[in-house]
């Protein structure tokens, strides 16, 4: 019994990946089989969660004592002060905690797919409006399981040192812009495993 404590304890963390939904959770799922990134990714996780539900889902991580990458979108923050005020409740409760990762965008996780391939942190309202200029870049970019379970996109955003230069650009904007995307903190930790 104290062999299997022992052991339990000298386990890394596992890192767990949460979102509110299939355009989260389908890159996330393709980066991993694309980069051998080692976290968990499951369907569960990604359930078109409200701030509440993502919360719950921090808890369950942390009682398992792993790591919780939340990744969600904030444009509703904006407009709406009771979302805003959740927003900054759970980054409050958080903020001095090394195991939970919080990877908001503004105004969506489209955006940081936009910095792939656009060096911009220029005022989007909408992800439909990310998502008009990132047709420039993915012609075929759609928000539809069809398109987002198939790789290619994917690896088409790690091409050229892509992921990279995506990393670069966030990091230089901040969040002080009309758009950003805390994104580059996940990938802190999933390259440190």
């Amino acid at each position: 019994m104290a062999r299997k404590t022992q052991q339990r304890s000298l386990k890394q963390p596992e890192i767990t990946i949460i979102g509110e939904g299939a355009t989260e959770r389908f890159y996330f799922t393709n980066l991993r089989r694309l980069k051998g990134y080692r976290y968990t990714c499951k369907p569960r996780n990604f359930t078109e969660q409200s701030l509440d539900e993502i919360q719950k889902q921090v808890d369950r991580v942390l009682a398992d004592r792993g790591i919780a990458v939340c990744v969600f979108d904030t444009d509703i923050t904006r407009n709406n002060p009771t979302e805003r005020a959740k927003f900054e409740a759970l980054c409050q409760k958080y903020k001095d905690r090394k195991d939970v990762i919080i990877c908001d965008s503004m105004p969506s996780i489209e955006f940081w797919f936009l910095l792939h391939y656009l060096n911009t942190n220029r005022y989007f309202a909408t992800a439909n409006d990310v998502i008009d200029v990132l047709h420039k870049y993915i012609p075929d970019f759609s928000k539809q399981e069809k398109f987002l379970s198939k790789e290619k996109w994917v690896a088409d955003l790690l091409a050229d040192h892509r992921l990279e230069t995506a990393i670069q650009r966030a990091q230089a904007f901040g969040t002080e812009g009309e758009s950003y995307s805390n994104l580059p903190k996940a990938f802190e930790v999933i390259e440190d495993k």
